[in-house]
């Protein structure tokens, strides 16, 4: 016989505020999965799209806000979480902030909603709307871990959950460090596409070698955080910094050959030369960490 006692168990209420293109991803992945879903947006066209399938529409934010325990806000900064609920009886609710902000914004915002009297996590969406309901998804939270702990279920619907503290800033803090090393990767494929700009190398030829070549260097973080953790940073060093500096003009060359800019490049391997110019040629590319602080 089969068990269909969570099939058939009733879904948490939740409102949504913000329907954009994020917001509506997520709503749609509620809505499917049975969830009651009011919704608003500053713009109420928006809402369509949702109400289509089943969500409840309200007139305003604080009516939305009143409608359920468990609010969820997707909007476009944190100066338009605070517009929005600032007329909105807040006590007694969960206000789960899922909108971009930095670390300071997470931490004001928790103390801000806690003097209204509701339970506040953070989080940081580490997709793209297409990819919300799909593997691979996930979203950082950070926060009131009994919040976290209760909604945990409902949270997980449209992506996997990643707790990472009680402090509010953190989920921001791992979202911008986590986006950080997407960017660099993306400067390293535009700095590498630009080189064949030109030739006869097909780019998608060149794809197929570039792709698992940054899996297998993408390891590297591993030993960069056992490096950092452990303060050792020469020991099982396959190329030091010495070596790879002696590289780099190599790498200039070839752009100036080739007519590309080293703009991409030339910030990092400055550090590089910096840090060997401090003495640090056993090391590996770890030491750069401490020359990007700046207190």
């Amino acid at each position: 016989m089969t068990d269909t006692s969570l099939s058939s168990a009733p879904r948490t209420p939740l409102t949504l505020l913000g329907t954009g293109a994020m917001g509506t991803a997520l709503g749609r992945a509620w809505l499917a999965a049975g969830h009651p879903l009011t919704v608003w947006n500053r713009t109420p066209e928006r809402t369509a799209a949702l109400t289509a399938e089943g969500a409840v529409a309200a007139g305003s934010a604080a009516e939305a806000v009143a409608a359920n325990r468990l609010v969820v806000a997707c909007l476009l900064d944190d100066a338009s979480v605070g517009a929005a609920l600032e007329g909105a009886d807040l006590a007694g609710r969960d206000l789960v902030n899922l909108t971009t902000g930095t670390p300071a914004d997470g931490r004001a915002r928790a103390a801000w909603a806690e003097e209204r009297g509701a339970r506040f996590v953070d989080g940081g969406i580490m997709a793209v709307p297409p990819m919300i309901g799909a593997p691979g998804a996930f979203v950082l939270y950070s926060g009131d871990p009994d919040l976290f702990q209760e909604h945990r279920d409902t949270l997980a619907v449209p992506a996997g959950t990643e707790y990472v503290g009680a402090d509010p800033g953190l989920a921001a803090l791992h979202d911008v460090a986590l986006l950080s090393g997407m960017y660099g990767m993306f400067g390293g494929i535009t700095q590498a596409f630009a080189l064949l700009r030109g030739t006869d190398v097909a780019p998608k030829g060149f794809a197929a070698l570039l792709v698992p070549w940054l899996n297998a260097m993408a390891d590297a973080a591993h030993r960069t955080a056992e490096r950092l953790e452990s303060g050792d940073y020469t020991t099982g060093v396959v190329s030091n910094l010495a070596m790879q500096v002696a590289g780099t003009d190599t790498l200039l060359r070839t752009a100036a050959e080739q007519g590309v800019s080293p703009e991409l490049l030339s910030p990092f391997l400055d550090l590089m030369r910096r840090r060997l110019a401090d003495g640090h040629d056993a090391e590996d590319t770890t030491g750069l960490v401490h020359l990007l602080h700046t207190r």
